[in-house]
């Protein structure tokens, strides 16, 4: 039971509410670059922050604009493509004489941030952005299956390699997050009882 569990209504955000948290992060707290990347990143590759804390730099393919994800949990590894503003934004929080085993999400010590850390920042940024959620980090990758799912409509089985799963089940499953599924199930019937059909 997480600490919030009974206070969120969903346990995803919708694309437009992981831009205002992005936005929240870049401008709360004195790492602005490295906590609106972490956001990003961990929206945009389904990544837990187990495998964002545990990210190194020789992940991250920048000639090639990949990212090779290492999941947890017995998950599959997969590469994803990096887009350009992500490149930019890495490129930009890589320190100079980083080696590939250096973690590229760090606190002022050098050393990785802890989950605690993760879990606080984005919890912060949440609130500075007005969300009318509690937002922790597991829904950031629950907003990411969800988007993939429900608004690019992507197959199951590639969403199950991005996201790591090993069984179609825990893909399957975004689509029960969609609170529009039913939207349209009544279409061409009245709505009103006392209109006679």
């Amino acid at each position: 039971m997480t600490p919030y569990a009974n206070r969120r209504s969903r346990k995803y955000l919708h694309q437009l509410e992981v831009i205002r948290l992005f936005e929240a992060a870049r401008t709360t707290g004195r790492h602005g670059l490295r906590d609106s990347t972490l956001v990003w990143l961990m929206y945009r590759h389904g990544l837990r922050a187990s495998e964002a804390r545990a990210l190194t730099w020789g992940q991250v393919d920048f000639e090639h604009m990949r990212l090779h994800v290492q999941r947890k949990k017995k998950g599959s590894p997969s590469t994803h493509l990096l887009g350009a503003f992500e490149v930019g934004a890495l490129m930009r929080l890589r320190p100079e004489g980083a080696t590939p085993s250096t973690p590229v999400f760090i606190n002022d010590r050098g050393t990785p941030l802890c989950h605690s850390t993760i879990y606080k920042l984005i919890d912060r940024a949440g609130q500075a952005a007005g969300l009318d959620v509690r937002v922790n980090t597991h829904m950031l990758r629950h907003s990411c299956g969800f988007h993939l799912t429900n608004v690019l409509d992507r197959q199951y089985r590639k969403i199950q390699k991005f996201l790591g799963h090993r069984d179609l089940k825990h893909t399957a499953r975004y689509t029960e997050l969609d609170d529009s599924k039913f939207n349209d199930i009544w279409d061409g019937e009245i709505d009103d009882p006392t209109v006679k059909p």
